[in-house]
């Protein structure tokens, strides 16, 4: 009984060790994100939503898709309240492709998740903008080739909903946005972390080396798959990719769970499902793994 608890012990240490240098590590990331997220939530919202209406007044054609693109990325809402924005902008005769642009780079990144994903370092970050960015534009143009001025939305019963940024004071409206933004990702950030712990601990840096350097094709099938199950919250993945990427996980791997992770979300397929309905929904899915497979393949070959 006396070993089983010295085991218990020295593994709890162990793990508090490993736990202890990545939270160190990560959380000026998570807290700056969290941070600007919610400034730009609070102040920077409606701005960045007229834009798209700015878009569609200046009938910029196939070229539209990229600022939509772009803004979908600058938009600090998650799923459910992006979907009522998109829904407004359809209802005043937005196209369908620049909405798939705006809503599908929108699902995969955002202002927080970007800071987030500074902690593993500079390329990984370019990386995932570039490819967010990317998936955006291709989404837009996959749908005006195929499509066209046929609807692929469908939003009836939608509607944009009331902003949660209403206290007549500035300071604390931006401290109460905080602290939902906190509540909302904090215990994901951490049980990334405390995954992150047990990985390094009781998962051989060898093994795993092995799978994703050795076996780049399979690694690459292996993490746009793994991207569907494990991605939760994109704070709480930044942990894994952090040690994944230290363990030999390849840039290419790492591109594509980064894709199909927050596109697959269960939270955003509940969302998306809505919308779509069950044959553009099985289209979406297709879409997001072929573009995550090909990014990864192409990002490998840089």
């Amino acid at each position: 009984m006396l070993d089983m608890l010295e085991i218990v012990n020295r593994e709890f240490i162990y793990i508090r060790y490993y736990f202890e240098i990545q939270l160190m590590q990560i959380l000026p990331y998570f807290i700056v994100g969290i941070i600007i997220g919610s400034v730009i939530s609070v102040f920077g919202k409606k701005k960045i939503h007229s834009l798209m209406t700015v878009i569609q007044g200046k009938r910029l054609g196939v070229f539209g898709i990229i600022p939509a693109s772009l803004i979908g990325i600058a938009s600090p809402l998650c799923m459910y309240g992006t979907i009522p924005i998109a829904a407004s902008f359809s209802q005043k005769g937005m196209r369908d492709d620049y909405l798939a642009a705006f809503m599908m780079s929108s699902i995969l990144l955002n202002p927080q998740l970007l800071i987030y994903s500074a902690a593993l370092g500079n390329f990984a970050l370019c990386i995932r903008f570039i490819s967010c960015f990317l998936c955006g534009v291709a989404a837009g143009l996959v749908i005006r080739i195929f499509y066209g001025d046929k609807h692929f939305f469908n939003f009836d019963g939608f509607s944009e909903g009331a902003s949660r940024d209403t206290d007549p004071n500035i300071f604390m409206r931006l401290l109460k946005n905080i602290g939902r933004n906190l509540r909302a990702t904090g215990p994901w950030f951490l049980m990334g972390i405390l995954l992150s712990a047990l990985f390094q601990r009781y998962v051989p840096s060898e093994a795993f080396a092995k799978l994703f350097i050795n076996n780049e094709g399979f690694g690459l099938l292996m993490a746009a798959t793994v991207g569907v199950p494990l991605y939760a919250c994109g704070g709480g993945t930044i942990p894994l990719l952090q040690q994944w990427l230290a363990d030999g996980m390849s840039m290419g791997s790492a591109a594509a769970f980064m894709i199909t992770g927050p596109s697959t979300k269960i939270t955003n397929l509940g969302a998306l499902k809505i919308v779509l309905g069950i044959k553009h929904f099985a289209f979406y899915i297709i879409f997001v793994m072929l573009f995550a497979l090909a990014g990864g393949v192409i990002v490998n070959l840089i």
